[in-house]
């Protein structure tokens, strides 16, 4: 195998479309995620419309083992992991004390746990290659605190802080760190989510856009990658002049349904 990206989230969504521009840009691929049908549709997608090579790992990321199991089954097709795409992820609506505490552990396990084990078997490999080139997903949420949805917008602050951290540990080493931080997508997040006539998803973005804006973000070694310039700008020189407890009030507002 030859320029392998390793996708996790890779049967939909974002990380679905991921999977198909590194497939069309020649890389083959390792696929990660719960739903075997569904990796192996896209497996049969790619290969024959792009010629690569894409490997099936079915997994739960949220079970203990799950990312060693992963490394193991990559081992097995592959010397080394050129590209490593944390997409896994998913969300959850409603006040944080009324949620079922299963559900919130298990964000927590996928969202933040995984991502950082997942990282943390993979780049000292690349170091060792000196090169490699790491893509999180992270959100315009991880900049905010998330009344209606405190979890989810937490574990993003995490990745956003986390993959900026470490690609400045690793400036020199030839591994680069990429976090992507877009606005409300049209994905399955939204329905697993509950978030039917949240205003915030109004008006959500194509996964497909946003898969071309991070994958060539991760391309060029950028740190951070919006899907909007409006974010950006929103994100980094508006929101931080606002008093605390408005930016409470407008991200909640954004986040109640009608």
């Amino acid at each position: 195998m030859k320029n392998v990206a390793l996708i996790t989230g890779a049967s939909g969504g974002i990380g679905r479309e991921l999977a198909k521009v590194h497939a069309a840009a020649g890389g083959d691929l390792i696929l990660v995620a719960r739903r075997a049908h569904e990796l192996e549709n896209l497996k049969h997608e790619l290969e024959t419309a792009h010629g690569i090579t894409a490997v099936c790992v079915p997994a739960d990321l949220t079970e203990f083992g799950a990312v060693h199991h992963v490394i193991e089954q990559c081992r097995q097709v592959t010397d080394s992991i050129d590209i490593l795409i944390n997409n896994a992820g998913f969300g959850g609506h409603g006040k944080f004390y009324e949620r079922d505490w299963a559900k919130e552990a298990s964000m927590i396990r996928l969202n933040i746990m995984a991502l950082t084990e997942l990282t943390h078997l993979v780049v000292p490999t690349m170091i060792k290659a000196g090169r490699g080139q790491i893509l999180n997903l992270g959100s315009t949420a991880g900049f905010l605190p998330g009344p209606m949805m405190a979890n989810y917008y937490a574990t993003k602050a995490y990745v956003n802080s986390f993959s900026q951290a470490i690609a400045e540990e690793l400036k020199g080493t030839g591994v680069t760190v990429t976090v992507l931080c877009p606005g409300p997508v049209e994905t399955g997040f939204g329905a697993e989510a509950n978030l039917d006539g949240v205003e915030a998803f109004k008006h959500a973005t194509n996964a497909n856009h946003v898969a071309k804006i991070g994958y060539d973000a991760m391309r060029r070694g950028k740190l951070l990658a919006f899907d909007s310039w409006k974010f950006a700008f929103l994100l980094g020189w508006v929101v931080p002049l606002l008093p605390r407890k408005l930016v409470l009030f407008i991200s909640r507002k954004s986040m109640e349904k009608a």
